[in-house]
């Protein structure tokens, strides 16, 4: 793709590789009403492809749904239009849009040869103030940081989601929220989704303490919107674990990026943010290499080979430790000077004692209870509010296939037991569906349920898994010959 000079870019030109190119299309997927059915529905079942001879594919990977939604958060709060290459078009991106869009912003998408999409972010001169409705899927980003835009515009405006988004944390964000000034009023379970706020008499460089052991998003949304609130931003997390620090990183570093000007304090657990316009800006979103890692990951579930192109030489995505995660259970992997990595498997699979996978958990989990040994994965325990209660839920799993699974306080241990076949529950969790997805790689006869649900980051992904897969047919081929 082409970027103009200055813009943030870890692209090349696509490399030539053997094996098959996977290449992941952006497509438009409608929001969920966010309703509940009134009687049961039966999953769509979805026969994950079993790899019977060692993979050997290139996998071109969507963009970053994290940098995305930061980035047109910020364009939206900028003092000049944006642009913003390779955005990645999705569900949860999707209901970003749409949200912004209902504060005034205007939108202009382009498709560019390549397949990726351009957004050209107009920021009105003054984000309208409502009233306003905002649906925000099952999109923490968007029920996280939406809110905090809200306080911003001064506005009144109203939030749900889907049904499994009523039971996802909120409260840190809002109390900080409120604490600005801001009245909520709740229409179900105080904390939660749906709620209406009305920011029309926030408060000028108020100091906020939030907790932020339950996610990284609440501290993200908050300094996301420092630079425009009145008088800035001062804010200390609370006593106690913090989410995804990762994550948190990721925003300070995407701010500075961008011209905020912000302080961290030496313990890393406070941060003031100056009040200060953002200039618009012109960025490419990396890929997203949390949802690379299935696909690398499958290397070493069929001992075979795997590469990503346009992988970063630096990253503050937490989906760059898969280099070191996959290095550590037994693959051989590499960066080469055309920013492709390459992973292959080698043997079995090792073990791991692994702290603070974050969003990695599930495929890592999955991976686990292919390996050759057990597996303790610590610093997690925030995993329990995500889309699912995702330890609980990989307990389940992973004890179907045959693991061993005890869940910690702030994590799980792992024990590969013999391997079987069996219907795995996704729980509308795109991470738990492509967990499913590795382990029916290296397990016959996996089914996963609603696989659609990957579509909330990854467009296409079933296609594109049995894209991945059939390479290992045209392996067994070429070693019958």
């Amino acid at each position: 793709m082409n970027a103009p000079a200055g813009a943030r870019t870890s692209c090349a030109p696509t490399p030539q590789q053997p094996g098959l190119t996977v290449r992941i299309s952006p497509i438009n997927t409608a929001p969920s009403t966010g309703t509940t059915p009134s009687h049961p529905v039966e999953p769509l079942w979805w026969p994950a492809p079993f790899a019977a001879a060692p993979l050997d594919a290139t996998v071109l990977v969507p963009a970053s749904k994290s940098l995305t939604n930061r980035y047109l958060v910020l364009a939206a709060l900028a003092s000049s239009p944006s642009t913003i290459h390779n955005t990645l078009i999705s569900r949860d991106t999707e209901l970003m849009l749409d949200a912004l869009a209902a504060f005034g912003v205007a939108l202009e998408r382009t498709v560019q040869a390549d397949g990726s999409t351009t957004v050209h972010v107009v920021p009105p001169a003054r984000l309208s103030a409502g009233p306003l409705q905002v649906q925000c899927g099952l999109a923490g980003t968007v029920m996280r940081f939406v809110p905090a835009l809200a306080a911003v515009a001064g506005a009144q405006a109203r939030f749900d989601g889907d049904a499994a988004a009523r039971v996802r944390p909120m409260a840190p964000v809002l109390d900080a929220l409120a604490e600005l000034g801001a009245v909520f009023t709740y229409h179900g379970t105080p904390g939660m989704l749906p709620f209406t706020m009305d920011a029309r008499q926030l408060e000028a460089g108020a100091a906020v303490q939030i907790d932020g052991s339950a996610s990284s998003q609440f501290i993200s949304a908050l300094l996301l919107a420092g630079p425009a609130l009145p008088g800035g931003l001062r804010l200390r997390a609370a006593q106690g674990p913090l989410a995804s620090p990762d994550h948190i990183a990721m925003t300070v570093a995407t701010l500075r990026e961008l011209g905020a000007v912000l302080e961290v304090d030496a313990d890393g657990r406070g941060w003031h943010v100056q009040p200060r316009p953002i200039a618009g800006f012109t960025v490419t979103v990396e890929p997203d290499l949390s949802n690379a890692g299935p696909f690398l990951a499958a290397a070493l579930a069929t001992r075979g080979v795997v590469r990503v192109p346009f992988w970063p030489a630096a990253t503050t995505q937490v989906g760059g430790k898969w280099v070191q995660i996959l290095a550590a259970m037994g693959a051989e992997v590499s960066l080469g000077a055309d920013s492709v990595l390459t992973v292959r498997g080698t043997g079995p699979i090792r073990g791991i004692d692994y702290a603070d996978a974050s969003e990695l958990a599930p495929t890592l989990a999955a991976l686990c209870a292919l390996a050759d040994s057990p597996s303790r994965l610590t610093g997690i325990g925030h995993l329990r509010g995500h889309e699912t209660d995702r330890l609980a839920a990989l307990q389940a799993e992973l004890g179907k296939v045959g693991a061993q699974v005890q869940v910690t306080g702030d994590g799980l241990e792992i024990t590969p037991g013999a391997l079987r076949p069996a219907d795995l529950d996704s729980y509308e969790d795109h991470r738990m569906a492509t967990a499913g997805a590795l382990l029916g790689l290296a397990v016959d006869g996996i089914r996963v349920a609603d696989i659609a649900t990957t579509s909330k980051t990854m467009p296409d992904f079933p296609a594109q898994w049995a894209a991945m897969a059939a390479t290992a047919a045209g392996a067994a081929e070429q070693g019958a010959r």
